[in-house]
C-alpha cells in the first residue's frame, strides 16, 4: 500500500469498479457516503452514473458544499457524469455543478444508451499504445478555460482534461483492464499531497 488514500463517491452510479481498479493498484480506497469520510482521503473519484440523480441526492449524507470545499484543495477525478458535476456549467438546468474545473459540458451529447461506442484514443502522457475508451451516454466538452490541459481527444473533441488539481473524462476508464488513467490520477494525488506542482495550472 502507498501513503495515500483515495475515496470514491458512493451515493449513486458505477463506483464499485473504480474501487476495484484503485485497490488493484495498491491504493487504500474507501466508498464515500458521509461528509465525515472526506477528512480521511487525499483524493476523490466521482464516478459515472446519472448526474441529475446525483445532484438530487446531495444534501442528505453528503452535501454540495462538502464536495466543493474538498475539491478546492484536493484532487478530484470525474468520469462521465462525474465530469458533468465537477465542471463549471452544463446545458441541463437540473444539474448543480461543483465548478471545480472551468469546463462547460453538454450532457448526453453523444447519444442514448444504445448509441454507446468504443474508440481508441491516444493519451498525451503515454503514447505507447492507444487507450480503449468506452463512451456510455457520454457528455461532450463544448468549451474550456485556456489553462485546462487536453490529455486526449476523440476526433476533435476533448475527452480527457486536466487542471492543476483535477482530472475529467467523458468516458469510463474503469471499464477496461488498462489502468493508465487511474495511475495518472494516483500520481497526481501523490504530487499534490507532497506539495509538488508538475501538472497543469
Amino acid at each position: 500500500m502507498t501513503d495515500i488514500r483515495i475515496g470514491v463517491l458512493g451515493i449513486q452510479g458505477a463506483y464499485a469498479r473504480h474501487v476495484e481498479v484503485l485497490a488493484g493498484a495498491g491504493i487504500e480506497t474507501s466508498v464515500i457516503k458521509y461528509r465525515e469520510q472526506l477528512q480521511h482521503v487525499d483524493g476523490l473519484v466521482i464516478p459515472g452514473g446519472e448526474s441529475t440523480t446525483m445532484t438530487k441526492m446531495l444534501g442528505f449524507r453528503i452535501d454540495y458544499d462538502d464536495l466543493r470545499i474538498f475539491g478546492q484543495t484536493k484532487p478530484v477525478f470525474g468520469t462521465c457524469a462525474g465530469l458533468i458535476l465537477i465542471g463549471s456549467a452544463s446545458d441541463d438546468p437540473r444539474i448543480h455543478p461543483l465548478e471545480l474545473m472551468d469546463v462547460r459540458v453538454d450532457r448526453n451529447a453523444y447519444g442514448s444508451q444504445k448509441e454507446s461506442f468504443i474508440e481508441n484514443i491516444v493519451l498525451d502522457f503515454d503514447k505507447t499504445s492507444p487507450f480503449r475508451a468506452i463512451f456510455i451516454r457520454a457528455p461532450r466538452v463544448i468549451s474550456f478555460h485556456p489553462d485546462i490541459r487536453i490529455l486526449s481527444r476523440a476526433g476533435s473533441a476533448p475527452v480527457l482534461l486536466e487542471s492543476r488539481l483535477h482530472l475529467g473524462a467523458s468516458f469510463h476508464p474503469e471499464l477496461t483492464a488498462d489502468n493508465r488513467i487511474h495511475q495518472y490520477f494516483i500520481q497526481k494525488v501523490k504530487e499534490i499531497k507532497n506539495g509538488e506542482k508538475k501538472h497543469a495550472s
